[in-house]
């Protein structure tokens, strides 16, 4: 049980996953410069970075974007199939902002601000932690590459990550295929509220997915998407203990259904 915890708290308040990325693919390319988008969507399973934390669920998302500006809210409701010992709701703002520094390159600093209202702090939940983030999002070929690196304040985790996708025009129905490849390696050093010592967390991560959008009209779309991601190397050690390897830092396939509608 003990390990299980452990093995949410990580997943929880790592911002990644197929479908957030889905969830929060861009707004149509008709709609204007400032804009809402409100995007249900549903998950087969929450997989996190490589770590299953349930299965099916809800991860509603409500954006705002003016501009270079970029502000939202995104949540997950678990629906089936529940990881014991994970705190939910899970309620994360978070917010970019893109500045072009040189033709096809831009420079996107961000954060997440991970909530969790029903985390028991005796259970070793904390029931909020953040996230600053830098990246750099670079289109050559159409292919766009993006290195990431993330550092959580309150777990004392750094993260860095990179990703890769491409589109193939499928004109004979008016859509495309998104593919989107993606490889990450994290360290934690304080993951666990109230630990002494500290509780330690390391590993990586693979996913390789594709979706497939229509657009209904010129404010909405349908997205539905596939994926499979997988942890390795994960490991959980506290204090001068032995290391254990995180069970669920596991492979599995992730169907995601998306509708996406821009005021």
């Amino acid at each position: 049980m003990k390990n299980k915890l452990l093995i949410a708290i990580l997943a929880a308040v790592t911002f990644g996953g197929f479908g957030r990325l889905l969830a929060q693919a861009p707004a149509p390319a008709s709609a204007p410069s400032s804009s809402w988008t409100i995007t249900p969507a549903v998950v087969s399973q929450y997989m996190l970075r490589g770590v299953r934390l349930g299965g099916l669920s809800a991860q509603p998302v409500i954006e705002y974007t003016e501009g270079p500006l970029t502000v939202g809210l995104w949540n997950n409701i678990p629906l089936a199939d529940r990881v014991p010992g994970q705190s939910n709701p899970e309620i994360d703002p978070y917010a970019s902002y893109t500045m072009e520094l040189a033709k096809d390159l831009t420079f996107q600093p961000g954060f997440i601000l991970y909530l969790y209202p029903a985390a028991r702090k005796k259970d070793g939940f904390y029931k909020m932690t953040f996230e600053p983030s830098v990246a750099l999002n670079y289109t050559i070929e159409g292919i766009k590459l993006t290195p990431k690196l993330y550092y959580d304040t309150v777990l004392k985790q750094t993260l860095i990550e990179g990703s890769v996708a491409y589109s193939v025009p499928l004109k004979e129905i008016g859509t495309e295929l998104a593919f989107l490849g993606q490889w990450g390696t994290f360290k934690g050093k304080d993951i666990l509220e109230n630990s002494s010592p500290a509780t330690k967390n390391w590993g990586e991560y693979w996913l390789a997915g594709v979706t497939l959008p229509f657009q209904l009209d010129k404010q909405s779309k349908l997205s539905i998407g596939w994926a499979y991601t997988k942890g390795r190397d994960n490991f959980l050690k506290t204090g001068s203990a032995p290391k254990s390897v995180n069970t669920s830092a596991v492979g599995r396939g992730v169907v995601t259904v998306a509708y996406s509608f821009s005021l």
